[in-house]
């Protein structure tokens, strides 16, 4: 390891020692288990800890901490600066539904590589890497194309890690596997070479296949791969490289012609560029920004940052480490369009000093978090580390938990989550208050869209002649003598929801049970959930369920959505 630089933010590299002992256990630790990971005082992790969940970057739930979605505002910052996932994430979907198989991005990162996209078929079966885990370049397809262009350092750095770490244990990401391919991993870069591909025929896990090709800078290096991934029921590794080998350069090709086209003072390929391995004496990886406080601007920005700061050093005092949050807060200063920036430039767009700025640089530089060049400053893959792994495959029911948990201690009575399938809404998330007498469903219930507050906001969000023939062919049976059954009526009914933003459905699913319901909406605006609080009908009158339950309902969407709008920046989350 590199000697630490004498300006170097000791509290940021406790912060970002404690992320990366969240990401590599699968985003939950105790403070226990995080004091022994980490070898820091139990003190030191109790006060990062309440400072990251002031952020918004964990959740504290009595001794254990969880990464909290927030935190993947650092994967997107560089992911929004590589401009990669954004401008080819829309051709390897088209690539992985003609092929009818998986289909990856990934960029080199030492002697290893990270997933940045993936366009996934779901099956029984499925075949799916985690967004940001490093895997070792020697067991993957994309690795050999790497490091076909790697120096003699950069092969020594690779020997060396090796020799020290024959099974792949520094790899989370990856089952370890004992056995030197120091020779065959050369053979596979000199292959790659000279036929522009490389296969992974077995070597992450017993049954995955798969075929890569690089997509190339002017100057002929790799900024990354494109890989489709398969296994070993549908093709052998010779089989799935004669099936797609033509598509995928073709696909290659165009996303190259894509990266070419001039976009600005960032350049064509924006941030992307191969990370060798390290030298030996490189240090570890590490950390990134924030979500409680103001997000940083391109221009010039009010000094909201240290405002945020300085009342959350008084709130909660020495619980609260003021040079970690702004450290951290340095990392989400790049983004689309500042791909590389000056010292000057993520000053300015954090509200940051200068000298703030430049200690937290010199400090995620010496954590391989920040590349420098010259006068710029870039971010490197190493970011994925904090956390996007097991925040990647986040899912909506995941993102709403905590935020229902909250409700149903505010307002006492059960709240749910659900989505539209055909005609009925499906429970996929739920949270029971504790009552003699309360709302009884389960989760994967499916109940009668037409009858139900959650159903009734769904419906009223689809397209006019989607609605409309959703209620020409669905039956309206009467569930209770208040079911609305008249299409008519119940298009009107869609109209007013539509216009003011909820549901309220009073026994016409079941006799005694009142509902009112509010969309969760995605970044443009569709609704692709619903949330809802359910109670018996002597609970609150519909006058009260307005004014008492209607803005906490409110409150709490929209706590779910700014949550799936950062995981979702770069990748969709499933229902459940």
């Amino acid at each position: 390891m590199s000697t630490v630089p004498a300006e170097a933010v000791g509290p940021l590299m406790r912060g970002v020692a404690v992320l990366r002992a969240l990401s590599d256990a699968d985003g939950r630790l105790s403070l226990g288990e995080l004091v022994r990971t980490t070898g820091l005082a139990r003190s030191t992790v109790d006060r990062v800890a309440a400072t990251l969940a002031r952020m918004g970057y964990v959740r504290l739930d009595g001794p254990a901490v969880t990464l909290a979605p927030r935190l993947m505002e650092l994967a997107n910052a560089y992911l929004g600066a590589l401009r990669l996932p954004a401008l080819l994430g829309p051709g390897a979907v088209r690539l992985a539904e003609e092929l009818d198989e998986s289909v990856s991005l990934a960029v080199p990162d030492g002697d290893g590589i990270r997933f940045v996209h993936q366009s996934t078929r779901r099956r029984a079966m499925s075949l799916t890497f985690r967004i940001g885990d490093l895997l070792p370049a020697e067991r993957t397809a994309p690795g050999p194309l790497f490091a076909a262009h790697w120096t003699p350092g950069q092969w020594a750095a690779w020997h060396e890690r090796r020799a020290t770490d024959p099974e792949g244990l520094g790899f989370p990401g990856v089952p370890p596997v004992a056995g030197d391919q120091g020779e065959r991993f050369a053979q596979r870069a000199e292959r790659a070479r000279t036929e522009g591909s490389a296969v992974d025929d077995q070597l992450i896990e017993p049954g995955l296949i798969a075929v890569a090709v690089p997509l190339r800078d002017p100057a002929g290096i790799p900024l990354c791969a494109l890989s489709v991934v398969s296994h070993t029921s549908r093709h052998s590794a010779a089989s799935l490289r004669e099936s797609v080998l033509p598509r995928l350069r073709a696909t290659a090709a165009a996303m190259e012609a894509e990266l070419a086209r001039p976009t600005g003072p960032t350049g064509p390929a924006g941030a992307a560029r191969a990370e060798g391995p390290p030298a030996p004496q490189a240090g570890p990886t590490a950390p990134a920004r924030t979500a409680g406080p103001p997000a940083p601007q391109a221009g010039p920005t009010p000094p909201a940052l240290a405002a945020w700061t300085s009342a959350s050093k008084q709130e909660l005092g020495a619980d609260f480490v003021e040079s970690l949050a702004r450290g951290l807060t340095v990392l989400t200063a790049f983004g689309p369009g500042r791909a590389e920036l000056t010292l000057s430039a993520v000053a300015e767009a954090t509200g940051l000093p200068r000298a703030t700025a430049r200690r937290a640089l010199i400090t995620l530089d010496h954590l391989g978090l920040v590349a420098t060049e010259g006068r710029a400053f870039r971010l490197t893959p190493r970011v994925l580390a904090l956390g996007c792994p097991p925040l990647s495959r986040t899912t909506l029911s995941d993102i709403a938990a905590p935020h229902l948990a909250t409700l149903v201690r505010r307002v006492h009575d059960s709240a749910s989550l659900a989505v539209l399938d055909g005609d009925a809404i499906q429970y996929t998330a739920r949270v029971a208050t504790t009552r003699i007498m309360s709302v009884n469903i389960t989760l994967g219930t499916r109940l009668p869209a037409y009858a139900a507050a959650m159903g009734r906001v769904l419906l009223a969000d689809l397209p006019a002649p989607q609605r409309a023939e959703r209620l020409g062919r669905t039956a309206l049976p009467a569930l209770t003598p208040r079911t609305v059954t008249s299409p008519a009526v119940l298009a009107g009914l869609l109209d007013e929801v539509a216009a003011q933003g909820y549901a309220l459905v009073d026994e016409e699913l079941e006799e005694g049970l009142r509902s009112l319901a509010v969309p969760v909406r995605d970044a443009a605006g569709r609704a692709v959930a619903a949330v809802n609080v359910a109670m018996h009908t002597t609970r609150r009158t519909l006058a009260e369920c307005r004014a008492e339950l209607l803005p906490e309902l409110r409150a709490t969407a929209a706590a779910i959505e700014a949550d799936l709008h950062v995981v979702n920046r770069f990748r969709r989350s499933s229902a459940v």
